[in-house]
């Protein structure tokens, strides 16, 4: 049985073949691309549902499907798509919108005919638009919910480039920080050491910032005290100090000079 409220196209196209409905549902999504045969499909509005073929278009936005009877009557293609969903009608939204499309049909057909099915074309479309808009809006929300779900991950801290150390004896400059001492696995007492700061190779140029000496017999003699800049010539060595941060080790400093403070 058809609905009562109908729009039948003041003129329209029929389809000449089965080849040509099936190629132009395709066109409107109404059949995936691997369908040979066209199929029936339902019309649901005005509260009741309904059989219907479609038969030709009026345009190309414009499908006109045909009821028990020979009945026929203007639909936008993705309007009708959407009515072969088992859950059309049942949001509150669809239902709302049904309304609205029904009214406007209504108001549409006191109209000339032509008039009408514009009309009738117009109300789809919006309501094509409607639906696409909210599936937009649902898949940009996704990754979104998504990415809020996942875990922050902390930033690695990326560690201090290693320094090229020469190998042969170079002359350096450094300050004196600290003096104090550190265990000794093999002595009953700890050793003596000295903890520098500022400290930089001069040639070539290179900055280490901190060091360590043992506060041996020679450097004893001079009388450090914390704040003196000293010049001397040694090696150095990435060897850390026993719980301290310091990472390189001054060995054998020879030729040391005392800078006056500033």
């Amino acid at each position: 049985m058809a609905p009562n409220r109908l729009i039948a196209p003041s003129d329209y196209t029929p389809f000449e073949s089965e080849d040509e409905q099936i190629q132009q549902l395709k066109e409107w999504g109404l059949l995936s691309e691997k369908a040979t045969k066209t199929k029936t499909f339902v019309y649901k509005g005005g509260g009741m549902q309904a059989v219907c073929t479609i038969g030709g278009y009026a345009d190309k936005l414009t499908a006109v499907i045909e009821f028990e009877g020979g009945r026929q009557h203007c639909i936008h293609p993705s309007y009708l798509k959407e009515m072969q969903a088992a859950s059309f009608g049942q949001r509150q939204s669809a239902a709302q919108s049904g309304e609205a499309s029904e009214a406007a049909i209504e108001d549409a057909s006191i109209s000339s005919e032509p008039a009408a099915t514009e009309a009738a074309a117009a109300v789809e479309a919006v309501l094509e638009e409607d639906i696409a808009a909210s599936a937009t809006a649902v898949e940009a929300a996704a990754p979104k919910a998504e990415a809020q779900e996942k875990p922050v991950k902390k930033a690695k801290k990326e560690k201090a480039p290693k320094l090229e150390l020469p190998e042969e004896k170079i002359k350096m400059k450094a300050t004196v920080k600290e003096f104090t001492t550190v265990p000794n696995n093999f002595s009953d007492t700890d050793d003596e050491v000295v903890i520098y700061e500022d400290v930089s190779i001069e040639e070539p140029m290179l900055e280490l910032g901190a060091a360590w000496s043992s506060h041996s017999a020679t450097l004893k003699k001079l009388e450090l005290e914390v704040g003196d800049i000293l010049i001397f010539e040694c090696k150095v060595v990435a060897k850390k100090l026993t719980k301290h941060p310091v990472a390189y080790k001054i060995n054998n400093p020879g030729k040391i000079q005392k800078q006056q403070q500033a």
